[in-house]
Parts: C-alpha cells; sequence; structure tokens
C-alpha cells in the first residue's frame, strides 16, 4: 500500500477534504491519511511515497524531519530544501533575470540588531545607508513588507520617507523590502499545482479578507494565455509543485507581486465553492499521480534555476 499523508496544522476543510478525495478514487494500492509522527530517527523512511505540507513554516521540527523523509525517497510537496533557502527578495531578483515584470524594490537591513551581534557586525554596512538613492528607485507611494513570511502580517503603505522610517522602528528585528506600488486595474491569485495545472481566479486585495475573491473583472482569453505563461514559467523556475502566483495588472501589463507562497490559503470560506472544488481534486490528482511514480532515489521537483546552476548553464 503506498501511503499518502497531509501535514497541517490549524486549517482543517482542505485537509480533511483533500483525504477523502483521494481515498473516494480507490485507487488499487493508494490511500491518504493526514500524517502521524511518533519518532523521528535519523535515516528511517517516513511511510509515505508522498507528503503534502501545509504547515513545516511555522514548525522548524516538522521542516527538518521532512528533509529525512524526502532523502529517503518520499516526494515532498513542495520541496522543503528549496522551501528553506527561499525568500521573496531572492525571487524578485530571479525574475528580473527570466523577462517577469516585477515591482522596482530594494531589500531593508533589520532596524534593530539581530541577537548575539553588535556594531561590528555590520562593518560592511554603509552608516547610514544611500536612503534617497533607494527611495528615488522606488518611489512613493511604497509597501514595505518582510523579504521572508507572508499572511499580510507586517505589510505597511508607506507615503513618503517620514513613514518610512517611522514604520522601520516598528519592524524590529525583520528584514523587510520595500516596494514599488503598483496600481493596478486588475489583480489575480492563480493556483499552480505541479508546473502544469493553473487556476486564474480575480481577487481584489483592497476588500476584507472575507470577500477578497469577490471581484467583477474577468480576463479576455489572450490575457488568461499570457498569464497562464507566466505563472508557468515562475513556477517552473522555482520549483514549487504547489503555489499561489498574484498578479496585477498595470496598463494591461501583469506583474508578479507575490509568487513565494507554497502553502497556499485553500480553506473553503475563504476561496469559495468552486476555487476549493478545482485545490481538492487537482491537489488530490497530482499526489496520486506523484505515489504511482515514485521511485526509489530522489523524488523532489528541483526547479530551472538550481539544475541551471548545478550544471553551470544559463537560465
Amino acid at each position: 500500500m503506498k501511503k499518502i499523508g497531509i501535514l497541517f496544522g490549524k486549517e482543517r476543510s482542505f485537509p480533511e477534504a483533500f483525504v477523502q478525495r483521494v481515498n473516494s478514487k480507490n485507487i488499487d494500492g493508494i490511500m491518504a491519511e493526514p500524517v502521524r509522527i511518533d519518532k523521528a530517527l535519523q535515516g528511517q523512511p517516513s511511510g509515505y511515497e508522498v507528503i503534502i505540507d501545509r504547515i513545516s513554516q511555522d514548525v522548524p521540527f516538522y521542516r527538518t524531519w521532512l528533509k529525512n523523509a524526502a532523502l529517503t525517497g518520499t516526494a515532498v510537496i513542495n520541496n522543503p530544501f528549496w522551501w528553506s533557502a527561499d525568500d521573496k527578495y531572492f525571487n524578485n531578483c530571479l525574475m528580473t533575470q527570466i523577462g517577469i515584470p516585477v515591482p522596482k524594490t530594494a531589500i531593508v537591513p533589520s532596524h534593530d540588531r539581530p541577537d548575539d551581534t553588535s556594531d561590528a557586525s555590520f562593518s560592511n554596512l554603509a552608516y547610514p545607508l544611500d536612503w534617497e538613492g533607494i527611495f528615488q528607485e522606488v518611489g512613493f507611494p511604497a509597501y514595505m513588507k518582510p523579504f521572508a513570511g507572508g499572511g499580510w502580517k507586517h505589510v505597511y503603505k508607506l507615503h513618503n520617507k517620514e513613514e518610512f522610517f517611522d514604520k522601520h522602528r516598528e519592524t524590529g528585528q525583520l528584514v523587510m523590502l520595500l516596494q514599488e506600488e503598483i496600481v493596478f486595474e486588475e489583480y489575480y491569485r492563480c493556483y499552480c499545482i505541479g508546473s502544469k495545472h493553473v487556476r486564474i481566479m480575480p481577487y481584489e486585495p483592497r476588500n476584507p479578507h472575507h470577500l477578497r475573491y469577490v471581484a467583477d473583472f474577468r480576463p479576455s482569453p489572450e490575457k488568461l494565455q499570457e498569464m497562464t505563461e507566466i505563472v508557468l514559467k515562475i513556477n517552473r523556475y522555482l520549483g514549487y509543485d504547489f503555489n499561489t502566483v498574484e498578479l496585477a495588472l498595470r496598463n494591461g501589463v501583469p506583474y508578479a507581486i507575490d509568487f513565494c507562497n507554497p502553502a497556499p490559503d485553500a480553506d473553503l470560506k475563504s476561496v469559495g465553492p468552486e476555487n476549493f472544488e478545482w485545490v481538492v481534486e487537482t491537489a488530490a490528482s497530482y499526489a496520486i499521480e506523484k505515489a504511482q511514480t515514485n521511485q526509489a532515489g530522489d523524488n523532489l521537483t528541483w526547479g530551472e534555476y538550481v539544475k541551471a546552476s548545478a550544471g553551470k548553464t544559463a537560465l
């Protein structure tokens, strides 16, 4: 029996529906269940052919346990090694190299020093930074947000440099991004599963959270195809099996705003019944496919960036 596991935290609607959907297909030799860990011993297999990870970004114990699971043959969705190395600033930098439009972005050191450091730890950092050069490049209004993390936490809209310095003081030890505001006509949140299945969802981030999937714009067939190709390209370069990409259309040009969401929202109440049905069915079918093709050795997905770097070839 090949087992498919899902590792999750407080969420319930998606994990429960995922397990039920896989099992309802009655595929010979395939079953799904919530992951159960009763001990973690080095070099020992997890017992799962496939694990969908929904929580290790918040639980370091899970992240390192998943690395051992991957080492011993489990296809972990998403790759825990890449997820550990990834961040939003690097992703933006990568997009500039592969021709995907992104907002102008600068990374900003934390306002407070990290623990166990002193002024001497930052002897390579100019003081003060060239703030005027940074502000001139990015412009105002701008958004400041953590370079890692998500969930719309610690996100600030800033209208001038005085607001920047005031809010930066509040961010403590967080390393922040300062990012150009893209004033958009349309906005889309896009599921991507297996770097081949894409669902483009109209999304209004200016609405209250429970109403963000209520939007009255629809893409033309040509724009839908263009956005689909952008979403696939981003995920193929990053190597994510399960991710969301947010695209803001300014003057008809799709800008990738946020595309590092490897445990994306899939709650029935927030995404709505139609999107929920799509993500449950697509994730279940993809996990079954991965379980059926799983072989001894490395079953992780590695993106085009990592593969090009390892092979010392151009992107």
